[in-house]
C-alpha cells in the first residue's frame, strides 16, 4: 500500500538525534532546503536539542547572512562540519576558527563524491585531488583549527603513486530539496536551477539505516510523475515537507523563479552589456586570449565572470562550452545569485558527474581568482587574513584542468588605473600585497603542477607571469609599466626574469581586439617568409602562443603550404624570442618539428633569449632522436645553416608581422 509521507517541518525535524551526520543540499545561494534549515534551528532554539551533529556540505549554502546553513550557527547545535566552502556560514566559520566547533574544509568534489561513495557502502574514496595542498596530510590534512584532531585524510602508495584516501562519513539525515513529491514520495526537479546530489545524499542516508527529509514545493497526484522524471524515487525518502511561505522555497536569494534557469523555456539571451576599459577588463582582455576554440572552459566566481564578457564582446562564445562545478553545460553562465546555474543550458548533470568529468581531465582551461601567490607559485584562496572562507571546487578544478588562468588585480584595497594614449598608469597603488614571499595557506601548489606539465599563467593588469619549474616567471609587461617601479617594489620576492615581453598593445585601446582572428591563428601566414635565392624559409613566432593542441596544428598546415610552394626542401630558421609554449605541448611541437623534417625541411635551427624555452625544447627534441638546435642569438642560428649573420630581406619583412 502506498504510504502519505506529508508531514510538516517540525514532525520531520522531530526525527533527527543528538550527535546525528546530517548532510544539506545547495549550491552557495541556489536549491537551499531554507524551510528545513529554519525549522531545524527554530527546535535547537526553543529546546537545545538536537545537540552536537557533525554537517557535511559541498559548497556552501546560504546567503553569508544568516539564511541556509547561516543558520546553524547556535552554540551547540553543531560539533563538527565537514564542508568544501564556509564563506556562506560565516558565524559557523567564526565559531571554527574560534576552536569552538571541529571542521574539516575538504575539496567539494571530493565530498561530492563521498556522497556516492557512502551510498555504495565503501569505506572511502581514492583521489589524487589535494596533493601537496592544505589537504594533504603532510601540509594538515584539511583540519581548520587546532581541537580537530581525527584525520579523515590519509596519504596512500599505489603502484608507486602517491594517493589522498578520503574516510566515508556515515550519514544519518539527509535534507533534500526537490519541485513535486507524489504522497508516496517520488520526487522531481522540474523547477529547480539545479539537481546537485540530491539522488547520492538519499541513497547514502537510506542505505545507512538513517532519514531522508525532501523540502518541496507542491504535492501531486499519485502516480503522475513520469518514470524518468523522477529524480529520487519514493523507496528513499521517508517524509516530505511543503514549504507553506513561498520565500522558504525560492530558486535563489536574488530570484523566486526563472524558468530559464530551470530549462524550462529557452530566451533571448540580451547581449553582454559592454565593459568598461578598467583594471578588471584589461584583465580579462588577457585571459580571454587563452581561451581554446571548441574547447571546454570553468570560469570561477568574481573576476573571471569579464572572461565571459569579453569573449560575448569579441564574438568568440559560440565557439566555447561554458560550464559550472554545479552540473549546468553549455548555455549563458549566470552570476551573482544565480551564480552556479546556466540560462539557455544545454543539460543539467549532477554535481558528482561533473566533478567525475573534470577529475578525469575533461576541461580544456579554467580560469580563476587568487588571493595570494608567492614564488613558487602557489596560490591561496582558502584561508588568508585570518578569515576561513574555504576552497570550493578550486583544487579539483584548478589540479585537473588542462590549462589555468590565474586573475587578479596586482595588488588590492584602492587600486586605481588609469590608460593613457595606450599606456597603462598606475594612480594609485593598492595597499596590499598579493605576490607574496609565503601563502597562508596552499591552495594551489606550483611545484607539483610544473612537475606534471599543466600550464599556468597569472594575469593582472600590468604584467603576466608564467609558472616554470624554478617559480614565477615575469613573461610580459603593460606599455607604460616600469619593472623596477611598479612590479618588483610591490613584491615580497623577485621572480625569475629573462627577456619579457609587452602585453598585447590591444588589450590598452578602448575598440574591439579581433580576437577570433588570434584565437583561429588566422593571420599564422603573415608570419612566415620565403628566401628563393637562398632557398631559407623564415618563421617569425615572436609574441606569438601555443596555447593547445590545435594552435600546433595551424602552424604545421602553415609551414607545409609554404614549403610546397617554394617546390623542394628548404632550410629553416625559426625565432621563437617571445614566444610561449604551454609546458604540455613541447613533446607536440617537437613531433611538428620531426614531420617538417621527415617530408619538408632540409635543415632547421631555430633560436630564443628564453633559457627556459631552450631547455624545454631540447629536451623535447632529443626524446625524439632531433638534434637539439637551439640557440640564443639569430646569430648562432644563421651560423649554424651555414648563412652566415647578414640580414635577409625576407627576414626583415617579418620584422613588422603582427605580435
Amino acid at each position: 500500500m502506498n504510504k502519505n509521507k506529508v508531514i510538516t517541518a517540525d514532525q520531520a525535524i522531530a526525527l533527527i538525534s543528538d550527535d546525528d551526520v546530517i548532510c544539506t543540499t545547495g549550491f552557495v545561494q541556489s536549491c537551499i532546503p531554507e524551510a528545513l534549515h529554519a525549522a531545524l534551528e527554530k527546535r535547537y532554539v526553543e529546546t537545545q536539542s538536537p545537540k552536537d551533529l557533525t554537517l557535511i556540505m559541498c559548497a556552501g549554502a546560504g546567503d553569508s547572512k544568516g539564511l541556509g546553513t547561516g543558520r546553524l550557527h547556535h552554540e551547540g547545535l553543531l560539533k563538527r562540519v565537514i564542508a568544501a566552502n564556509f564563506g556562506r556560514m560565516p558565524k559557523v566559520a567564526e565559531a571554527a576558527t574560534d576552536n569552538k566547533i571541529q571542521g574539516y574544509n575538504l575539496p567539494q568534489g571530493v565530498i561530492s563524491k563521498l556522497y556516492r561513495t557512502c551510498a555504495s557502502g565503501q569505506p572511502g574514496l581514492f583521489s589524487k585531488v589535494g596533493l601537496h595542498t592544505y589537504v594533504d596530510p603532510r601540509l594538515g590534512g584539511g583540519k581548520v583549527n587546532d581541537i580537530t584532531t581525527e584525520d579523515i585524510v590519509d596519504l596512500v602508495h599505489v603502484e608507486g603513486t602517491d594517493w589522498l584516501f578520503y574516510k566515508a562519513t556515515p550519514i544519518d539525515v539527509a535534507l533534500i530539496r526537490a519541485t513535486s513529491a507524489d504522497p508516496s514520495g517520488n520526487l522531481s526537479m522540474e523547477k529547480e536551477a539545479l539537481t546537485l546530489d540530491t539522488m547520492a545524499q538519499a541513497m547514502a542516508a537510506y542505505n545507512n539505516g538513517g532519514v531522508v527529509i525532501a523540502q518541496v514545493e507542491r504535492i501531486v497526484e499519485q502516480g503522475s510523475i513520469k518514470p524518468k522524471d523522477v529524480k529520487v524515487p519514493g523507496i528513499l525518502v521517508d517524509c516530505v515537507v511543503v514549504a507553506e511561505d513561498p520565500e522558504m522555497h525560492r530558486m535563489n536569494y536574488g530570484v523566486m523563479y526563472d524558468p530559464a534557469l530551470s530549462g524550462e523555456i529557452r530566451v533571448p539571451v540580451d547581449a553582454i552589456p559592454k565593459m568598461p576599459l578598467d583594471a578588471r577588463k584589461i584583465i580579462a582582455r588577457r585571459a580571454a586570449f587563452e581561451l581554446p576554440m571548441n574547447g571546454v572552459i570553468n570560469l570561477g566566481v568574481g573576476a573571471p565572470d569579464g572572461v565571459a564578457s569579453v569573449a560575448a564582446e569579441e564574438q568568440v562564445s559560440t565557439y566555447l562550452t561554458m560550464t559550472t562545478e554545479a552540473g549546468a553545460l553549455g548555455g549563458v553562465l549566470a552570476s551573482g545569485s544565480s551564480f552556479g546555474s546556466s540560462v539557455n543550458a544545454d543539460t543539467i548533470i549532477d554535481q558528482n558527474q561533473m566533478f567525475d568529468f573534470y577529475h578525469g581531465g575533461g576541461l580544456d582551461l579554467t580560469c580563476l581568482g587568487m588571493a595570494e601567490c608567492d614564488e613558487q607559485g602557489n596560490v591561496n584562496t582558502s584561508r588568508f587574513g585570518g578569515k576561513l572562507n574555504g576552497c570550493g571546487g578550486f583544487i579539483d578544478i584548478s589540479q585537473n584542468s588542462r590549462a589555468v588562468v590565474f586573475v587578479s588585480t596586482f595588488t588590492a584595497g584602492g587600486l586605481k588605473v588609469e590608460i593613457d594614449d595606450g599606456k597603462l598608469v598606475i594612480a594609485q597603488e593598492g595597499k596590499f600585497r598579493k605576490f607574496v614571499k609565503s601563502v597562508e595557506q596552499i591552495t594551489f601548489a606550483g611545484k607539483y603542477a610544473a612537475e606534471q606539465s599543466q600550464p599556468v599563467l597569472y594575469v593582472t593588469e600590468r604584467c603576466v607571469f608564467q609558472l616554470t619549474p624554478e617559480g614565477l616567471e615575469l613573461i610580459e609587461v603593460a606599455p607604460g609599466i616600469d619593472i623596477e617601479r611598479d612590479i618588483l617594489a610591490h613584491m615580497d620576492f623577485k621572480p625569475i626574469i629573462h627577456k619579457p615581453v609587452p602585453m598585447n598593445p590591444r588589450l590598452f585601446l578602448d575598440k574591439p581586439m579581433k580576437l577570433l582572428d588570434d584565437l583561429l591563428n588566422l593571420n599564422l601566414c603573415e608570419r612566415v617568409s620565403y628566401d628563393p635565392d637562398r632557398n631559407i624559409l623564415f618563421l617569425n613566432l615572436e609574441g606569438w602562443s601555443v596555447r593547445k593542441p590545435a594552435d600546433v596544428d595551424d602552424l604545421q598546415k602553415v609551414l607545409v603550404d609554404a614549403s610546397k610552394k617554394a617546390g623542394k626542401r628548404v632550410n629553416a630558421v625559426v625565432n621563437h624570442d617571445g614566444c610561449r609554449i604551454a609546458g604540455d605541448l613541447y613533446d607536440r611541437y617537437a613531433e611538428m618539428i620531426d614531420y617538417m623534417l621527415k617530408h619538408y625541411y632540409a635543415s632547421t635551427t631555430r633560436y630564443t633569449t628564453s633559457a627556459f624555452m631552450r631547455m624545454k625544447m631540447q629536451e623535447a627534441l632529443s626524446k625524439r632522436g632531433l638534434q637539439p638546435h637551439v640557440f640564443e642569438k639569430k646569430e648562432e642560428a644563421h651560423a649554424a645553416l651555414g648563412t652566415g649573420t647578414a640580414e635577409k630581406s625576407a627576414e626583415k619583412e617579418l620584422e613588422s608581422a603582427p605580435k
